[in-house]
């Protein structure tokens, strides 16, 4: 049988609001951005993955005769979503031969993981025996399986439906998944990445563990305490109870739930006017601050690269991701030239970057190719 090659394509994405909150049960407001990862890729004779990812000088190949896969290191992905697919009846009889090529950012906060996971799934499932075309909400949930569940690790859903979706979204994940989409005249951003690595476990040790023990003890004390409800005016009187950095996270964190609800309101008002870029920037800016001094998260560079944007005319940005280190990005609807030339002078690494849509896939070419390993 003769099958066409699929090209799968998938944004990264940035946390506009909600950042470090939706481990929380809070939600969060993320945007797709026209960063990319790709894989093409079409099967071949016999039962062998042979995938060439030259932007890394890295392959990946391993047989498919023996479903579950065993893991070979952390993270072990395109293994992962195999026995993900595999469980929910996928069959893989033939090879597979293809390329992987993409420009975010890696390791830095751009969910570039999530992006190869859910581009890596649209292959796949289009490949496998018994072919499908899943809708982005699906792959989503597919990759948040593969990624986080497969392996224990922290994190929630943003990632995986922001950059399946595409666009503008609002997620809330508790009590249960509820997206929304957003289409805003947004103008250009500018992503800066550090080039520093992030300290994702040690600073999801801290302010995670930390958040939880917290809303643990104030429930406790009183049990209609709730992150999700409590006025932000009414917890100084936890402020002789808790420690000053603990009482700083909390005022932080319920301070971040507000400016999202604020964006929301901006949000939703865009259907009928245009977005005022002004207060969006100045939403963005107040973001950073908190994520800045109440959860501890940005980085000198960091903090240097966002006064430089601001001070070549953006309007507003934070730090994108877990933090201490990775990338930050600026609202720069009107200058994003001069603001990523602001950026790099500082030390970081530019990329003008819109809003752009989800995953895509198409075929091409139908060919049918010998293993490369045959």
């Amino acid at each position: 049988m003769i099958n066409p090659a699929i090209t799968a394509s998938t944004p990264g994405r940035i946390c506009l609001f909600g950042e470090h909150q939706d481990y929380l049960g809070l939600p969060v407001i993320a945007a797709a951005i026209s960063c990319r990862i790709q894989i093409t890729a079409v099967r071949t004779a016999g039962q062998r993955v042979h995938l060439n990812l030259p932007d890394i000088s890295h392959s990946e190949q391993f047989d498919l005769t023996a479903l579950p896969l065993p893991y070979q290191h952390d993270r072990d992905y395109f293994r992962s979503a195999i026995n993900v697919l595999a469980r929910t009846g996928f069959r893989f009889s033939a090879g597979i031969d293809g390329e992987v090529r993409g420009n975010i950012p890696i390791n830095a906060g751009t969910s570039s993981s999530s992006a190869l996971l859910i581009t890596w799934l649209s292959v796949l499932t289009q490949l496998a025996d018994n072919p499908q075309q899943l809708p982005p909400e699906q792959l989503a949930e597919l990759a948040y399986r593969a990624e986080v569940l497969e392996f224990g690790e922290p994190g929630g859903m943003m990632d995986h439906y922001s950059t399946a979706v595409g666009g503008v979204i609002y997620l809330e994940s508790q009590p249960a998944i509820h997206l929304e989409t957003y289409h805003p005249t947004l103008g250009t951003f500018v992503l800066g990445n550090s080039q520093d690595p992030k300290d994702t476990i040690g600073i999801l040790g801290r302010v995670k563990y930390g958040m939880l023990r917290i809303a643990k003890q104030l429930t406790e004390l009183t049990p209609a305490f709730s992150l999700q409800t409590t006025p932000i005016t009414a917890i100084s009187e936890y402020r002789d109870i808790l420690p000053k950095d603990d009482y700083i996270l909390l005022k932080g964190t319920l301070a971040n739930r507000d400016l999202l609800r604020e964006a929301l309101t901006l949000l939703r008002a865009t259907d009928d006017l245009p977005l005022d870029d002004a207060q969006f920037g100045r939403l963005l800016t107040e973001h950073h601050a908190n994520l800045r001094d109440a959860q501890r998260i940005s980085t000198p560079k960091i903090d240097r690269m966002l006064d430089a944007a601001l001070g070549a005319g953006a309007l507003g940005g934070k730090i994108n991701g877990s933090g201490g280190g990775g990338c930050m990005f600026a609202y720069a609807p009107k200058n994003a030239e001069q603001v990523a030339e602001a950026i790099e002078r500082e030390g970081g690494r530019a990329y003008i970057v819109s809003v752009d849509m989800g995953t895509t896939t198409e075929n091409y070419s139908p060919v049918m190719r010998e293993s490369v390993n045959e």
